[in-house]
């Protein structure tokens, strides 16, 4: 999908247009297969395209899941892990586990050391993040998300008593001095 920005230049035989490229339905760029009718045609116009058929939508090429402890995501890239199909090997390894992950906010450096424990898998608290921004998190909120990144800094079993994971949130918040000179209240 593009967005017509209007023409750019009329030379009474050559029309140019100002055409960018759209993030609409950016999940189906190179999977949206049609019945093209003249394989010499590269260019059509809207009423004409109109009439080919969708064959069908290929399934995305899957996106090699780099394990916890290279797992590093910008926020597109996080909204793109929640959402596209591509991404399912990500989504079963986040949602069997729970641990300890950072979130940096890349235009001052100041780091949110957050924890998904209990029932919350990181694939659960990570998703609470794509949906709003923010995740519940005060300090977050009225930040942009756009600079985020996220990563994990330790992984544990879902049976992991919540005191080993309160302990070891406290541990990272300390060690990466997260409540005085980052994002952390608590």
């Amino acid at each position: 999908m593009v967005r017509n920005h209007g023409e750019a230049s009329n030379d009474g035989q050559r029309r140019t247009f100002h055409l960018e490229r759209s993030e609409l339905l950016s999940d189906l760029r190179s999977r949206l297969v049609i019945g093209w009718a003249s394989p010499r045609t590269w260019a059509l116009k809207a009423t004409t395209a109109a009439r080919y058929p969708v064959l069908e939508i290929v399934d995305a090429a899957p996106v090699y899941f780099p394990g916890f402890d290279a797992l590093t995501l910008d926020y597109p890239q996080l909204l793109a892990m929640v959402r596209e199909h591509r991404y399912a090997t990500w989504r079963t390894a986040l949602s069997s586990v729970i641990g300890i992950y950072l979130i940096t906010d890349t235009r001052d450096g100041r780091h949110y050391v957050g924890k998904a424990d209990g029932s919350d898998s990181l694939l659960q608290r990570w998703a609470a993040y794509a949906s709003n921004g923010h995740g519940g998190n005060v300090e977050l909120r009225g930040r942009d998300p756009a600079s985020f990144r996220f990563s994990v800094l330790r992984i544990f079993d879902p049976s992991t008593p919540t005191r080993e994971i309160n302990t070891a949130e406290g541990h990272f918040k300390h060690a990466l001095d997260s409540r005085r000179h980052g994002l952390n209240r608590n």
